[in-house]
């Protein structure tokens, strides 16, 4: 089974283009889904967190309480390594097991931080969806109504764009529109169709 991963920056058309791949009937699996699908009440990884950080991070319907683990996390690096070591291995899983049912010729594993964590570990190459760096901030700005340094600030934190260009087999430039990016997708399309059929 080939499978793809796909990453990018933030504002880089990720979900437009993971979006593209579904559409030519592509499977698709999502591992901002899966992290989300682990601590889901009954999850063993929900359990873990409410043992590890106390019970304050379950909400009365049993959901887990995003807002308290997040301020926690974000002030207590301990915290998150603590928070990753739980998490990690239940996405991971999580992750295999929705590859392992995937009936498409190849799958795309969309993840955006397939490179910072060990995700890729699950692909066979990575595409990068690219975009330059005024072009990232300007759609952010647009789609989530923020103020622009705050989309700064998120860029800073991620992997340089230039380190993510080195680690990619193949790079989608997105400063354009749909169609500039469909015709690049399907190009790439054509020819993980014959890698999946020679593998």
């Amino acid at each position: 089974m080939l499978v793809i991963g796909l990453t990018g920056g933030i504002g880089s058309g990720k979900t437009a283009a993971s979006d593209y791949f579904s559409s030519l009937g592509i499977t698709v699996v999502d591992a901002d889904l899966a992290s989300r699908t682990v601590v889901q009440p009954g999850q063993p990884a929900l359990d873990q967190i409410a043992k590890r950080f106390g019970d304050h991070m379950i909400n009365a319907d049993l959901s887990l309480n995003r807002a308290a683990l997040r301020e926690l996390v974000f002030s207590d690096k301990q915290a998150l390594k603590a928070l990753e070591a739980i998490t990690h291995p239940a996405i991971r899983t999580e992750l295999l097991n929705q590859l392992q049912q995937s009936q498409s010729p190849y799958t795309i594993l969309v993840s955006p931080l397939l490179l910072e964590t060990n995700q890729h570990q699950l692909t066979d190459r990575v595409l990068l969806i690219d975009a330059e760096e005024k072009v990232q901030i300007d759609r952010t700005v647009q789609r989530d109504k923020v103020p622009s340094q705050q989309v700064e600030a998120i860029m800073a934190a991620q992997m340089p764009r230039h380190t993510k260009q080195s680690k990619a087999d193949d790079i989608a430039l997105n400063n354009g529109d749909l169609a500039a990016l469909h015709g690049k997708l399907n190009a790439l399309h054509q020819t993980y169709l014959k890698l999946a059929q020679n593998s």
